[in-house]
């Protein structure tokens, strides 16, 4: 049956992404009739969990992996219960030197100090790197403190967020937001692999090398330590589909959204008081008029949409400009058992229940970023291993967990959108090449050899190259931030007290990865943009 579409809404959201739900209830729960096109036959975007492999009970988080930045009030706010697990395990980077393993097993909650300062002692065989690790951890405490309670606020400009910090909060302010952030690594820690651990939270999805000019790095950098007040990321219960399906059932609740799959919009005129839709499902063209139009695609999907050459302006710049290329590469796995590891003091179990660092000392970023930069792919890829299942198996049916399965999932870097544009499948096949291979190293036996097998008999695992996640999750270029990350506060003294979703038009707004603030997973640009229409 065909769904039927009201001729006017007090609100259009373009994507059903988590920021797009976000906005879509707080409005809705204000009273408001909200319209959410979604392009894709399902909702969520790059929070949707999938059964990736077929015939196999197993709900990956197909996208995005982990949880810190989303604020505990907006799932208070709209009643959504979801919640994340603290993984036993922070890290482990191991590294091969002369043949044999050097490694350093960080751990999280009660009694970590304690063992972490132990496994720095027996890395490095001291304590200075250790209390320059702790230093560091305490300048990044000190921005957490200020920063993060602002992220649900309107903007601030750069020097009235500088005049919160206070004490040691002006050392933090200067060596994470004023200088690139190479000069505070390597200030206060000498062992590369030490460095390269550190350093890995500025290269998340980014192209970047320590001492960039830019400071992207450093931007990458402040959002992953922020979050929550602690910066710890941790695994979401029931994955990400959790989420989005907490926020789609809030959403309908309210009697007022009306959610739409399969809908691509192909126009949107602003007018005066009331902004036209148009959009299409299988059953036709179609028009809405609303009060509001709330953009969570990117702000170069919005430009073509409203044809104005980019006229309008955004919090990071003109509309429709050219998005930097995405670097990330992801790969999905379903192992039916733990692979042993080659030659650690750790179990598997331990291992994997954290980060795990693959090629990513500080120096074999160095060489992985200039190889992507001069359009080589690089010989070792840096990546970072997940395993969602030994914190929280729920995502597996009983029999699998209960046959010991596990799920496992790769984020790659410095692997360029074009690189994959002429062979996306050759060049996919052979970057996944060289990331099994990186893994390889540290085991006892090939991790090909513990993947399970799905219904077809095929191993299951799969790869998504930046080409992929533009054509699968519509992000530009496969940026997964959907351009360069700004900065939680704005350097034009006449923005603060914004939002950093406004447009040129004042009833269109960006509420995704676009708007200030936006990227990861967040909800925080949703929630702006809300709060803009509400007028708060």
């Amino acid at each position: 049956m065909a769904m039927a579409f009201k001729t006017h809404y007090d609100a259009v959201i373009i994507g059903s992404g988590h920021n797009g739900m976000v906005a879509a209830c707080y409005l809705a729960q204000a009273g408001m009739s909200v319209l959410v096109l979604e392009r894709n036959g399902e909702i969520g975007g790059a929070t949707r969990s999938a059964q990736v492999f077929k015939g196999m009970d197993a709900r990956l988080s197909a996208y995005s992996y982990l949880v810190s930045l989303f604020p505990r009030k907006i799932l208070d706010d709209l009643g959504i219960g979801f919640s994340c697990r603290r993984r036993g395990t922070a890290s482990w980077t191991p590294s091969l030197a002369g043949g044999s393993m050097r490694e350093l097993l960080l751990r999280n909650g009660e009694g970590a100090d304690t063992w972490n300062r132990e496994a720095f002692a027996a890395l490095t065989g001291g304590e200075d790197d250790f209390r320059g690790y702790q230093k560091l951890q305490e300048m990044q405490a000190a921005l957490a403190r200020v920063v993060w309670p602002s992220m649900l606020e309107p903007l601030v400009s750069r020097d009235a967020m500088r005049s919160r910090m206070h004490g040691d909060g002006l050392e933090a302010w200067r060596a994470i937001i004023e200088e690139p952030l190479g000069k505070v690594i390597e200030d206060l820690i000498c062992d590369d692999l030490v460095r390269g651990l550190v350093f890995t939270d500025g290269r998340i999805g980014v192209a970047g090398f320590p001492h960039d000019p830019s400071l992207l790095q450093n931007r990458c950098f402040l959002y992953h330590i922020i979050g929550g007040g602690t910066g710890e990321w941790q695994v979401p219960v029931g994955g990400m589909g959790a989420l989005i399906n907490g926020l789609r059932d809030a959403a309908l609740a309210t009697g007022r959204v009306t959610i739409a799959t399969g809908a691509r919009v192909t126009r949107i005129d602003p007018g005066g008081k009331m902004a036209t839709v148009a959009f299409e499902t299988e059953d036709g063209g179609f028009e809405a008029d609303a009060r509001y139009v709330l953009c969570n695609a990117s702000s170069d999907v919005l430009a073509r949409l409203m044809g104005d050459g980019g006229a309008c302006m955004s919090g990071r710049g003109r509309l429709g400009s050219a998005s930097p290329e995405g670097t990330a590469f992801k790969i999905n796995m379903l192992l039916k058992r733990l692979p042993k590891l080659l030659d650690s003091k750790h179990t598997p179990e331990e291992v994997f229940a954290g980060t795990v660092h693959i090629d990513e000392g500080y120096g074999q970023m160095l060489a992985s970023y200039a190889e992507s930069a001069a359009g080589k792919m690089p010989t070792k890829p840096p990546g970072e291993i997940y395993c969602h299942t030994l914190t929280d198996p729920t995502i597996l049916s009983e029999e699998l967990a209960g046959k010991g399965y596990h799920t496992l999932t790769l984020f790659g870097l410095d692997m360029p959108y074009s690189l994959f544009t002429e062979d996306n499948p050759g060049t996919k096949a052979e970057a996944l090449r060289r990331y099994l291979a990186g893994i390889d190293q540290y085991l006892a036996e090939p991790i090909e050899g513990c993947l399970a097998e799905d219904a077809d008999g095929k191993p299951c695992i799969e790869a998504m190259s930046a080409v992929d996640l533009e054509e699968k999750i519509h992000l530009p270029k496969g940026n997964i931030f959907h351009g360069d990350l700004t900065w939680p506060f704005v350097e034009d003294e006449s923005l603060a007290g914004t939002w950093g979703v406004e447009t040129g038009y004042p009833n269109v707004f960006l509420c995704g990865s676009s708007a200030v603030r936006g990227g990861a997973v967040s909800g925080i640009p949703g929630h702006s943009a809300a709060m803009k229409v509400l007028g708060c």
